[in-house]
């Protein structure tokens, strides 16, 4: 489910991964990525795996009635096997905008931890659910206006305006 049928280039997708990448792998700008939000749920027991699956679901739900740009908001849910590391920095070079961390604690705390990909991974935060559900279009905007304005400062910063041909031969 993370393919394109966009008809797009492999140049027009090497700029974007040129632009939008770091170290760390990918970052997809929210009007562009195939999904806007991974969940992953936190699997420590059995005994508290299914409640925390149905809080997932729960919320999967919920972001999916929200919009942003004018579309559903897309969500995937991760309930592959695996230990958590490793899910979420698959996601995170995959550059999905927001990955959610949830375990018994926020399921209990009705709350949910973000990470945002725009941003450095020891910026993560909890949120209340409700506070992060109302605010998802936002932080989405957010994240596109974000991605943009650094793309464009970094090409401005690299920007050798050139006047002369002395100045071109130099």
């Amino acid at each position: 489910a993370w393919t394109t049928s966009w008809g797009v280039s492999t140049r027009l997708i090497g700029g974007l991964i040129m632009t939008h990448g770091d170290d760390d792998g990918l970052i997809l700008p929210p009007r562009l990525a195939p999904a806007h939000i991974v969940i992953l749920p936190v699997l420590h027991s059995e005994e508290s795996a299914s409640a925390v699956l149905d809080y997932c679901e729960s919320l999967a739900r919920e972001l999916r009635s929200q919009t942003y740009d004018g579309k559903p908001i897309e969500v995937i849910l991760d309930k592959k096997e695996g230990r958590g590391g490793e899910k979420v920095w698959g996601w995170i070079k995959k550059g999905v905008p927001i990955y959610l961390e949830i375990g018994p604690r926020d399921m209990a705390s009705n709350s949910v931890f973000v990470g945002r990909r725009d941003k450095s991974r020891k910026e993560r935060t909890t949120l209340p659910r409700p506070e992060f559900v109302a605010t998802i279009a936002a932080t989405l905007h957010d994240i596109q206006k974000n991605l943009f304005i650094r793309a464009k400062t970094f090409r401005d910063a690299n920007i050798t305006k050139i006047e002369s041909k002395d100045d071109f031969y130099a």
